[in-house]
């Protein structure tokens, strides 16, 4: 841990890192927290893994992959949000089609593009230690955006995301709730790309908030605890990374699935125990 601080005095990519951990904890904490209530974990996967054609063309172009994977984003959060509010029979077919088409179109402009494409490969994989004060401001950005819309909107996710037929029958623009909501886990997803990358984006997204609600009693507590849980993961995962020379993505992911198992266990003991109490 000496050596991790040490080194953190020192060297400015473990300050952007540690830095990009605890912005990118708050998107995850928030956005997350309603992808566990609203279960709605495959779409986030969907949108995640569709992300990946529009990094590829705007590498391909010459332009940021941060860009393209905003508006790809984007693109698909509307497109699944569409199918999923008009032709559910279809959702699951549409989710694993684009999520298909978003990795296919990938991988081919990446076979395009003259050079080899580590900056790319960061994405899929994640690599914290290469984030940028450029991409520092970028996470600064997109989390006020989502510390903004859920402000304004809070009441009225809440409703749409416990129960979407009442917040209907209230006269709730539900449609376009619920789209604003996608939009914003697509926001989230863009950011938590730079920490874990693509494959493990859903973990980061769901295990804290998931953890969260087996203690929280109410929406703006699981939100909170989400946030300080994926804090706690992201500056311990990336401690335990510097220090045995591990990638700090999955360590990040590893440790939070721990500590998501952990807890189950730790409830089933205890709803065990209360019941042969009350016996």
């Amino acid at each position: 841990m000496q050596g991790f601080l040490e080194a953190l005095m020192n060297y400015s990519f473990l300050q952007h890192a540690l830095l990009a951990g605890i912005l990118a904890s708050i998107a995850a904490g928030l956005a997350g927290t309603f992808v566990v209530v609203k279960r709605i974990s495959l779409i986030s996967g969907g949108i995640a893994h569709s992300i990946l054609g529009g990094m590829g063309i705007a590498y391909y172009l010459g332009l940021s992959p941060t860009k393209g994977a905003v508006v790809s984003a984007l693109v698909a959060a509307v497109i699944i949000g569409l199918v999923s509010l008009r032709a559910r029979q279809h959702e699951d077919t549409v989710i694993g089609a684009l999520w298909a088409i978003g990795m296919a179109v990938g991988v081919l402009f990446i076979s395009r593009t003259p050079g080899y494409n580590v900056d790319l490969m960061t994405f899929l994989f994640g690599n914290i230690l290469m984030v940028s004060a450029e991409d520092l401001v970028l996470i600064g950005v997109l989390d006020g955006v989502i510390i903004l819309v859920i402000g304004l909107f809070y009441k009225q996710f809440q409703a749409v995301a416990f129960d979407e037929q009442h917040a209907r029958l209230r006269g709730m623009p539900v449609e376009f709730l619920y789209l604003l909501l996608l939009i914003l886990v697509a926001l989230t997803v863009v950011i938590l790309i730079k920490v874990v990358g693509l494959i493990l984006v859903i973990a980061l997204l769901t295990l804290p908030p998931a953890i969260a609600n087996h203690y929280a009693h109410n929406l703006a507590q699981m939100m909170a605890f989400a946030v300080a849980l994926s804090m706690f993961f992201n500056a311990t995962g990336l401690v335990v990374s510097y220090q045995l020379d591990l990638p700090a993505g999955a360590t990040i992911v590893m440790i939070a699935g721990l500590f998501y198992l952990l807890s189950i266990s730790l409830r089933g003991l205890s709803s065990s125990l209360f019941r042969q109490e009350s016996q």
